[in-house]
């Protein structure tokens, strides 16, 4: 009830005996104010990922297990207007595997088709992970702007190649030209967010989707983490996140739904 993950394993897979893991979450979500102070984002990018869900950009968080996606995923619902109708999958839909006898299995990509057929304004999967990544980025190109969802990836370029891999695991015989076109066409931003070594969460990369060159999807950074800031005495990163000075392209898109963002943000080097 609480929202844990429980992760069991019982013999002979755990020769030791039987092994539970449980990950807790905070009773009280994080906010985008809680992240600022951890560091895992700045003031001015969440001002700008405000401004995205706002003006219903697609959204991909990417990372590894344990990066934060989850929180930063909540953080970026909290944006969305109170009037909109959001259709949440894993949170407030549940799948579950099949039975030992193979019955029963409600899949994600079946909450994810059956969710299109209740006029949802948004779509946001808790993460995608297989098949359903064909239906999302179908969503996604059919009017249902503004959907966001999690991928494991190391980076922004390996999260589009894990869309395209999942979309081939939905069986659709598709050539990977139209898989990519797809995914270009559906997904405008990608959030990149790491574990770093001295175990604080962030934000790393920003990344825009731009279009195909050819049979290659172009990619632009927005915002890249400062490394070259160093450590303190207690092997804390003191860099974060800043401008490449490279200006989104769908800024004039905000800019027609009244969203405004100052041009300073994006100034080179700036935070």
């Amino acid at each position: 009830p609480d929202g844990s993950r429980v992760n069991a394993i019982t013999p002979p897979a755990a020769h030791d005996g039987a092994m539970l893991t449980i990950r807790k979450f905070a009773a009280d979500p994080f906010t985008a104010r809680d992240l600022i102070a951890f560091g895992t984002i700045s003031e001015s990018v969440a001002e700008f990922l405000s401004a995205c869900v706002r003006g219903r950009r697609n959204i991909i968080i990417s990372g590894g297990t344990g990066s934060g996606k989850t929180t930063t995923l909540n953080v970026l619902s909290s944006y969305v207007s109170n009037d909109e109708r959001i259709i949440t999958i894993v949170l407030r839909l549940e799948s579950r595997p099949s039975n030992i006898e193979g019955r029963g299995q409600i899949a994600i990509r079946d909450l994810v088709r059956n969710s299109l057929r209740m006029r949802p304004d948004r779509i946001i999967v808790g993460e995608v992970r297989d098949g359903a990544a064909l239906d999302m980025l179908q969503a996604m190109n059919t009017g249902h702007d503004g959907s966001i969802t999690t991928v494991h990836a190391n980076s922004p370029r390996d999260s589009l190649s894990r869309l395209e891999t999942m979309v081939l695991m939905a069986g659709v015989e598709l050539p990977l030209r139209a898989i990519r076109d797809q995914v270009a066409s559906a997904v405008d931003l990608v959030i990149q967010q790491a574990r770093l070594r001295d175990g604080s969460r962030r934000v790393v990369s920003i990344v825009e989707v731009e279009g195909m060159e050819g049979d290659i999807i172009t990619l632009q950074d927005i915002f890249s983490f400062d490394y070259k800031a160093g450590r303190d005495e207690s092997g804390r990163y003191l860099g974060g996140l800043v401008s490449t000075g490279l200006r989104p392209k769908f800024l004039d898109v905000l800019a027609d739904q009244g969203i405004v963002l100052p041009q300073t943000m994006f100034v080179r080097g700036n935070r």
